[in-house]
């Protein structure tokens, strides 16, 4: 049975009143990877009545807002699986013409901002419900952060949205912390006792603060103010975020206000994460969207499996380790094994695993030898800028899992969609095995760049690396008898890369290494993560060291031209999609409207902050 999503579902369930409503930018799917069902089961499975409004009109007269009422908890929101911005536009500001999160790939479901346009509908209708805000976009706004698409600070999403918690990274263990807490009602001292959580206060609580375990950030006026003083504050966060057992409190000032966040949790226990994966979703689709269409997202991912969370590679452009952490958290191969046989009993299941993966494929039960020195490490990345001697890299249990699945009845095939870390490989037969038995025809790896000044503020390996890999592929594939590819994937307008870095990756790779290039995509500044820092600041913020910044589109649609052969010169038409979507690119001429209006031709983006 399926979380009610409408008052008639309600009234069928019996219910004379719900606890918590949850509302998403995605459509509602049960499955586990899809995060209002994660924690709308959670919830229920500790005894609390949950609905779900996924993708609210927020354009008419708000009747999704009111249609079930007011929760006895609280309301939840998140913007969906993805940044909405993300989802709306491309690296280039045009607007897309389709959602992979909504039924029919259809595009305007949401709002741009859904995160904070759901909690300012939500609490100047509700005044007095309390409104947890969580998910990515959120997450990766809990504090001032760059905003690419307005082109300037934004303070922590607290501010504009008026939500009274916002939940960071990923929040099983904290939504039931957080749901338990208000059982009698909002308990404001309760709730900022929770791990993982960010609020407003005022200068009498920050004041009352152990100085021991509080960090004080520079404010948002003087980041504004001071582009260095950003990077220092992105620095701290990052290496905080970054500790096996934190304990320090992060306070940034806003006007007459504070940003109080609160040292995140520890990773979840494997008992746990199975728990997670465990719920009795129904892996589908709500009813609602028959007749609808597909939803491209499900789709995609309804015969894959999820083994682990979290990535230790903290590449400078991406948020995965920045919102699920960089501690690996592996399910067990109980819980693994037992979701590969649901798959199979799926109706239009017809033996091939789609994906046996996690943000890195190749990560799990992954970790450092001694413990004590991952306590006091804090370097953002296991990998880079070379690998880590505590670093346990063994892949035979890995190797041990897929041989596992393979022999699940009805296993026709398991492909490993997922990237992978060429630069962890170990001295196990784990590439072989791959491309014998887990890969579809095509391997995607990242290498990104070629050049290695770009690749260290990447903090991706040496090209090298690629190049050695390329050979081992071709070398197996010979063995083997098998006629697949290598996909690599790369990134252009970077900060560091320059035009004639571009070019210089395109004579190597289109030249000497014959690779014919479709999974490329231009950089988008994301919020917290360290390219959007120097994208903005023009500086590393860890070093202070210059660095060249492709800022308009004009430079951007030149690097980005020499991705193809028959486009190598800087004044060709530009080419090709965003990374995994080949289409990405292509505007519609609203989206082409909206990239006038400022410096670096994006569009501004305002939405009044309520008064709390």
């Amino acid at each position: 049975m399926f979380l009610p999503t409408t008052i008639k579902e309600v009234r069928a369930l019996g219910w004379d009143y719900i606890d918590v409503i949850l509302f998403t930018g995605d459509a509602y799917i049960d499955h586990p990877a899809f995060g209002a069902a994660v924690i709308g089961r959670l919830l229920e499975a500790e005894g609390y009545r949950v609905a779900i409004v996924p993708q609210p009109n927020w354009r008419d007269d708000l009747r999704d807002f009111t249609k079930l009422g007011a929760p006895r908890l609280f309301f939840g929101v998140s913007a969906g699986a993805m940044d909405s911005m993300v989802n709306h536009y491309t690296a280039n500001i045009r607007l897309r013409s389709n959602d992979a999160y909504t039924a029919g790939g259809k595009a305007g479901f949401r709002p741009d901002y859904a995160a904070t346009v759901y909690c300012q509908i939500l609490k100047r209708l509700y005044p007095h419900v309390p409104v947890v805000v969580g998910g990515i976009e959120a997450s990766l706004r809990r504090l001032t952060h760059y905003d690419y698409w307005s082109d300037c600070l934004k303070p922590s999403m607290l501010i504009e949205s008026g939500a009274d918690l916002l939940i960071y990274g990923m929040g099983e263990r904290v939504v039931q912390q957080v749901a338990r807490a208000m059982r009698n009602g909002y308990n404001a001292k309760l709730l900022r006792k929770i791990n993982q959580v960010a609020f407003v206060a005022d200068r009498s609580y920050v004041e009352r603060l152990d100085p021991a375990t509080t960090k004080i950030l520079h404010s948002f006026e003087e980041c504004q103010q001071s582009k260095r003083a950003f990077g220092e504050n992105f620095v701290e966060e990052e290496l905080l975020s970054n500790v096996m057992e934190p304990t320090t409190t992060l306070v940034e000032q806003v006007g007459e206000k504070y940003v109080v966040v609160t040292p995140p949790n520890t990773t979840l226990t494997t008992e746990e994460l199975d728990h997670s994966f465990d719920l009795p979703y129904e892996r589908a689709p709500h009813p609602r969207y028959r007749g609808k269409g597909d939803i491209p997202a499900w789709e995609m991912i309804k015969h894959s499996i999820n083994i682990h969370r979290g990535c230790f590679g903290g590449c400078a452009f991406c948020t995965i380790s920045a919102h699920q952490g960089k501690f690996i958290n592996s399910r067990s191969e109980r819980s693994i094994l037992a979701e590969v046989e649901k798959v199979t009993k799926m109706p239009d299941f017809k033996g091939y695993l789609s994906d046996v993966g996690a943000p890195s494929a190749n990560m799990y039960l992954m970790g450092g030898k001694n413990k004590d020195a991952c306590r006091k490490c804090r370097r953002p990345s296991c990998l880079h800028p070379k690998l880590c001697p505590n670093l346990d890299n063994n892949h035979r249990p890995l190797l041990a899992l897929y041989e596992k699945i393979r022999s699940v009845k009805g296993i026709k095939k398991a492909f490993i969609g997922s990237g992978i870390r060429y630069d962890l490989f170990d001295d196990s037969p784990y590439l072989a095995t791959v491309v014998k038995h887990h890969t579809s025809g095509r391997l995607k790896v990242a290498p990104e760049h070629t050049e290695d000044h770009v690749l260290n503020l990447m903090r991706k390996p040496s090209f090298s690396m690629f190049e050695q890999l390329n050979r081992d592929f071709k070398s197996i594939c010979e063995r083997e008898g098998l006629r697949y590819q290598l996909i690599p994937y790369f990134i252009s307008s970077h900060p560091g890369c320059r035009e004639c870095d571009m070019k210089a990756l395109s004579e190597r790779v289109l030249g000497r290494l014959h690779f014919d290039l479709e999974q490329v995509q231009d950089l988008t500044p994301t919020p917290m993560t360290l390219s959007s820092v120097m994208f903005y600041t023009g500086e590393n913020p860890y070093t202070g060291e210059k660095v060249f910044v492709a800022r308009s589109q004009e430079d951007k649609r030149r690097q980005k031209s020499y991705f193809f052969r028959d486009n190598r010169t800087a004044n060709a038409p530009q080419r090709g999609g965003n990374r995994g979507n080949k289409g990405a690119e292509r505007s519609t001429k609203s989206g082409a409207k909206a990239g006038a209006g400022t410096k670096s031709g994006t569009r501004k983006f305002q939405y009044k902050p309520i008064k709390k």
